[in-house]
This record gives structure tokens, C-alpha cells and sequence, in this order.
């Protein structure tokens, strides 16, 4: 069975740094796209940045030029660099992968979700 787990995040005053981490296990095919999405109260759930297969990253444009999306070397892990925090970050945070999975001979592919991590910033 496939698990999404997510790491880091805490509180930090405004323009300091944190590191959320996010790794896949399980029997997976292959993991196409990476994501990180953030959610804050009464407001609905919002892209921050993601990466495909191939490298290519996309941001929310209230995060260019603070928050760095990458991959680790084994392809399984995502993290997500943030400096410059500012207040308006504040959100709990989820981790997304769109993973393929082999069930008798047949590829499936479906969005699994960390359980998503709170990130505060202080002003």
C-alpha cells in the first residue's frame, strides 16, 4: 500500500526559513508529479509549487523567488524550501503525488495526499 508522509513545518517568525519534506512508500510504478499545496483557515486549498518527472517546476506566484520545490535523488522524495516566510504563509501544508501503481499487470494512477503539516508565521 502506497503512504505519503510529510515532515517538518512548525512555527518561525516572519522572514525566517523552514524545510517541509514529503516521501513515498510502497510498491509504486513510478511517480509523475509532485506537488505541495497549502490551506488556510476559511480560505480554500491553493497550489504552491510542483514538479513533474522531468524537472519542470511551477509556483504559485505569491511564492517566486522564496520557496524552492525539489526532488531528492531517489525520486520518492519531495521537499519544499521556504525562506522569507511571511505572515500571509501561514496555512497547514500538504504533500501530493500523482503515482502510478502496477494491480495484475495494469497501471493505475491516482493523487495520494500527505496528512498535511501546520507551518505558522509570527510577525
Amino acid at each position: 500500500q502506497v503512504q505519503v508522509v510529510e515532515s517538518g513545518g512548525g512555527l518561525v517568525q516572519a522572514g525566517g526559513s523552514l524545510r517541509l519534506s514529503c516521501a513515498a512508500s510502497g510498491r509504486m510504478f513510478s511517480i509523475t508529479h509532485m506537488g505541495w499545496y497549502r490551506q488556510a483557515p476559511g480560505k480554500q486549498r491553493e497550489l504552491v509549487a510542483t514538479i513533474t518527472s522531468s524537472g519542470s517546476t511551477n509556483y504559485a506566484d505569491s511564492v517566486k523567488g522564496r520557496f524552492t520545490i525539489f526532488r531528492d535523488n531517489d525520486k520518492t522524495s519531495v521537499s519544499l524550501q521556504m525562506n522569507s516566510l511571511k505572515p500571509e504563509d501561514t496555512a497547514v501544508y500538504y504533500c501530493q503525488m500523482r503515482i502510478v501503481v502496477l494491480r495484475q499487470f495494469q497501471r493505475f494512477t491516482d493523487d495520494y495526499w500527505g496528512q498535511g503539516t501546520q507551518v505558522t508565521v509570527s510577525t
